[in-house]
């Protein structure tokens, strides 16, 4: 008997050594979960029919369990390298499976897929019209095309008519771009045509009489006529009387080669254009159109929203990054590559958003260390030594007692 009682403590013994080994081995291993031995003493029987002394026949493994608790994030270069500070999983396309891992080491292979080292996919809700998370999560592919350009059609102008500024006398002055006495002010901007060619625009400010500004506007050199009136009059309070809206439209300009270009010049904007007793100042131009734009970057926040950002100011939302939660984590069954499969122990997939639930944030640029204590790990590997050793001389001393009770005549 105490030979099985010895042999039962050098297994288990052997499987904590196993444990500790294969901890200490990933101790490097990005997304790593430390395992934890749990064992169990077994009693079979009963001695000499007295119920209350039950034999011992040594220990089992009852349980091997994964510690899914928080790595270390460290930073690194890689703006698809995704760490996940809380609860949860990444969801990955394997070959029509699906996986879960806490590994964000990803890139991007030779169709757009972002994917790690093994070729699994990471997956991703698609967006809609308001961008958020719409249908089921689907391997994110970044599109990596250009983006087309768009014409400029509205302008918001915010400036400042310092209040106390002359009155251009237009008889004796008329308005003349190449002379500064003829106009009171000017900024200059850019316009973009329909195929995002740029083009140099000037507007132009007369102070026609107190509280009145004729405006002139040139595109190339040319100008470009209003459709209506272009005057701006101002209240006693510094604020756009006239036009009633503050918008001011233009005819349709010819560009050679691209689209008629119809714009409208905003004077109501966020910041809107006033006269104010102080200096003339340029607050704001901003307008709706812009060149054609290649991917500079790629960008993910912490709720996973992925955003590829061109060299034309625009930005993209590629999609957003589905993590996954279980109500047993402990359930799932190991697959090798960083990676876990759901079981009937763990429980269907709950999806979300990072942030969501009881999901976590995702920092990017960011990997996840693996949670092995390393001082821990040896300290269980010297303990294991000692169990070994000790279950060893059990069996050698029963061996001795054997060998007496077979010598004796």
């Amino acid at each position: 008997m105490a030979f099985e009682t010895a042999i039962s403590g050098l297994n288990a013994a052997t499987t904590q050594l196993d444990i500790a080994s294969n901890n200490i081995a990933n101790v490097a291993t990005t997304g790593f979960k430390q395992s934890r031995a749990e064992f169990a003493d077994i009693y079979t029987g009963t001695n000499l029919g007295v119920s209350s002394l039950a034999v011992s026949r040594g220990v089992r493994t009852a349980a091997i369990t994964q510690q899914f608790d928080q790595g270390n994030i460290s930073s690194t270069n890689n703006n698809f390298d995704l760490a996940i500070s809380g609860g949860g999983f990444f969801m990955l396309e394997d070959n029509g499976g699906r996986v879960y891992s806490r590994a964000g080491a990803f890139g991007v292979d030779r169709s757009g897929f972002v994917t790690n080292s093994a070729g699994q996919k990471l997956m991703a809700f698609k967006v809609d019209a308001a961008g958020a998370p719409a249908g089921a999560p689907v391997p994110l592919q970044i599109d990596t095309s250009d983006v087309a350009p768009n014409a400029t059609s509205r302008v918001d102008v915010g400036i400042n008519l310092r209040a106390s500024a002359p009155v251009v006398n237009q008889t004796l002055t008329p308005f003349d771009p190449t002379v500064a006495a003829s106009y009171t002010n000017s900024t200059s901007m850019t316009f973009y045509d329909s195929l995002g060619g740029a083009h140099d625009a000037v507007l132009y400010f007369v102070k026609t009489a107190p509280n009145t500004y004729q405006t002139y506007l040139r595109m190339d050199g040319k100008e470009v006529k209003p459709s209506g009136s272009g005057t701006i009059e101002f209240g006693t309070d510094g604020k756009i009387i006239s036009p009633a809206n503050g918008q001011i439209a233009y005819e349709p300009i010819e560009v050679p080669g691209a689209a008629d270009m119809t714009l409208t010049l905003n004077y109501a904007g966020a910041t809107p254009t006033t006269q104010y007793g102080d200096t003339y100042s340029v607050n704001a131009l901003d307008q709706d159109g812009y060149t054609t734009g290649r991917l500079a970057t790629i960008s993910i926040d912490e709720t996973g929203k992925v955003f590829a950002r061109y060299t034309n100011g625009q930005s993209r939302l590629q999609g957003v990054v589905a993590l996954a939660n279980f109500a047993n984590p402990q359930g799932l069954r190991q697959a090798g590559n960083n990676g876990w499969i759901e079981t009937f122990s763990s429980g269907v997939p709950l999806v979300g958003t990072g942030g969501s639930a009881r999901l976590g944030t995702i920092s990017a640029g960011a990997l996840e260390e693996s949670n092995v204590n390393l001082t821990e790990e040896l300290v269980k590997l010297i303990m294991a030594q000692r169990n070994f050793q000790a279950n060893a001389q059990v069996i050698k001393t029963e061996d001795s007692v054997t060998q007496t009770l077979m010598n004796m005549r």
